[in-house]
This record gives structure tokens, C-alpha cells and sequence, in this order.
């Protein structure tokens, strides 16, 4: 990125899209870093994830939101609401939509939601490494006609392509002004809640789809050692004693297997030794108490 030398620029980004259209490994691509945990399955994201690029004399502060989707708990519902709180106090935002798809009602929805807010907007057609270049002008066309568009920019967040020319059409919409964060930080995030993430990260990629969605971890005990050694102690709260059963897994096997997986990515996190330790506690439909849901730091808003 080329900056003059003489302007400072420091702004935030909101990263608006449907359920997983690819926000969160575009947020990870264009921060350089594991910031926002990422899983095949849709509303991964539950909370709002802030990362931060400083390159010279700008700094990017990038917020990553759950999908916008019809709501069915009070769970879905804080999501929903983070995502217009997120969409209404941004200097610009990036839509991301797949590049092979026409908008539907979530599209629609963010776009009108912008709209009403006069937020800058750049279009950011994902996957584009998975579609073919007849299928992606039409549906260029088309958002065209819905939303005068900063820029549109195609990309492939899982591979980096296009996302240099996003980060060029971010910096020049930034407005002037003294960078909010140290130049080395990468997210606003405490370690304690990426590490209740990563944990549900791995639970998402090992369970079955009817159980993630009912899943949320949180840490109930960080210490970092005299050694510099941590100890990690992250509580895994479900819906249903089967469900309970599954996440432990015959003889521990399952609840082991997610505890490696996810000790690496606090580690690589960290860059130091985890110990880390996994219970699995039933709290019958979770998702619709405010109260519990209140008191999750991983659910905690600014």
C-alpha cells in the first residue's frame, strides 16, 4: 500500500454479510493473523470481533459481525442486533456476497440498512476463486442497481486474491485522524475470550450439526505462570444431557480430541505452553436466557 507520508488515517470497517459468505477468513486474510474463529458451518460468529491493521500511517479497525439471518432465540436475536449497531456506527463498511449468487433477503437488508445510515460501502464478491467470470458481471449488474457502491472488488478470501486492491480501496475512503490503537495490535479481543473461541472453534468442526448452534464456551479461570506458562480452564455449556454425552465422547475421546486441537491454537496464539482443561456443563435452552446470555464475556459489546 502506497500512503502519504504526510496524512494520518484511522477509521473503523464493518464487515457485513450473510450467514457463511466468508467474513471471517476475509478478516483473518486482510489482518495477517487468527483473529476470528472460522468453521464450515453458518453463524460461526456470534459476537463482534474487532481486528486491527496499522500499515505506516494508517490504521484499519476492522469489525467482524455474525450473519444476518431470521432469528429464532434471544441468542439470534443480540446477534442480529449487534450487526445493526455495527452497520449504523462505522465510517465504511465492505458487504461481502458470493460471487455467484444473487442478493437475497439478507443482502437487501444490510443495503437498506446502509442506505438509511449514508454508510460508504464497498462491494467485496467472495469466492471468487470457485466462480466462473460469466456468472459473476451479471450479478454485478445487479447489486449495481440496489446501491451506489464505492468500489467493487473481487475476491477470494480463502486464498488472499483481490485483497490487496480491497485494503487500497478501504485506505483511500478512511478519514483523517490519530491512530486509536499501538501499532502492533492485532485485535481488542482479551486473550481469555479467543481462547473460549478457539475451544468452540474445534467443537464446531468435530460435532455434529444439530449440536454446535447449541454450544457456547467460556473461560472461567486464565493464569499466566511464573515460567510464562498459562493454565486455561474453559467451561462448555449445551443444551441437553445428550448432547453432554456426545461432546465427551466414549471414554473422553471426543472432549480429548477438541482439548488437543484447540491447546494448539491457544498455543500458536499465545506463543507459549497451555495447560488446558475442558468440563461440559447442561444449561436447558441457554440460548433463550438473557441473563446467562448477559453475563458470557464471549457475548459482551463494547
Amino acid at each position: 500500500m502506497t500512503n502519504n507520508e504526510h496524512v494520518t488515517k484511522c477509521g473503523t470497517v464493518s464487515i457485513l454479510g450473510r450467514p457463511n459468505v466468508g467474513k471471517s477468513t476475509l478478516l483473518n486474510q486482510l489482518v495477517g493473523e487468527k483473529i476470528s474463529i472460522v468453521s464450515p458451518k453458518p453463524q460461526t460468529t456470534r459476537n463482534k470481533i474487532t481486528g486491527i491493521l496499522t500499515q505506516d500511517n494508517v490504521q484499519m479497525i476492522f469489525m467482524d459481525t455474525p450473519g444476518l439471518h431470521k432469528s429464532r432465540s434471544k441468542l439470534g436475536d443480540m446477534m442480529n442486533k449487534t450487526i445493526y449497531a455495527t452497520a449504523d456506527d462505522v465510517d465504511l463498511a465492505v458487504l461481502v456476497a458470493q460471487a455467484d449468487k444473487f442478493p437475497g433477503t439478507p443482502e437487501h437488508t444490510l443495503i437498506d440498512r446502509l442506505r438509511k445510515n449514508e454508510i460508504p460501502c464497498i462491494l467485496a464478491l467472495n469466492k471468487t476463486d470457485a466462480a466462473k467470470k460469466d456468472e459473476i458481471l451479471p450479478i454485478i449488474g445487479k447489486y449495481a442497481t440496489m446501491y451506489e457502491f464505492a468500489a467493487v472488488v473481487p475476491i477470494s478470501a480463502r486464498t488472499g486474491d483481490g485483497c490487496d486492491a480491497l485494503l487500497k480501496e478501504i485506505e483511500a475512503l478512511l478519514p483523517e485522524g490519530d491512530h486509536i490503537f499501538p501499532e502492533d495490535a492485532l485485535t481488542d479481543q482479551p486473550e481469555r475470550v479467543l481462547a473460549a473461541e478457539l475451544v468452540r472453534e474445534q467443537l464446531m468442526r468435530a460435532l455434529h450439526d444439530e449440536i454446535p448452534h447449541g454450544v457456547v464456551c467460556e473461560t472461567e479461570r486464565f493464569e499466566e505462570l511464573e515460567d510464562g506458562r498459562v493454565e486455561v480452564d474453559v467451561l462448555i455449556v449445551c443444551e441437553k444431557d445428550s448432547h453432554k454425552s456426545i461432546i465427551i465422547g466414549r471414554q473422553g475421546a471426543m472432549l480429548k480430541n477438541v482439548g488437543t486441537a484447540a491447546r494448539r491454537e491457544i498455543e500458536k496464539m499465545l506463543d507459549t505452553q497451555i495447560f488446558l482443561k475442558l468440563w461440559v456443563k447442561v444449561k436447558n435452552d441457554w440460548k433463550n436466557n438473557a441473563y446467562f446470555l448477559s453475563e458470557l464475556s464471549v457475548m459482551q459489546e463494547d
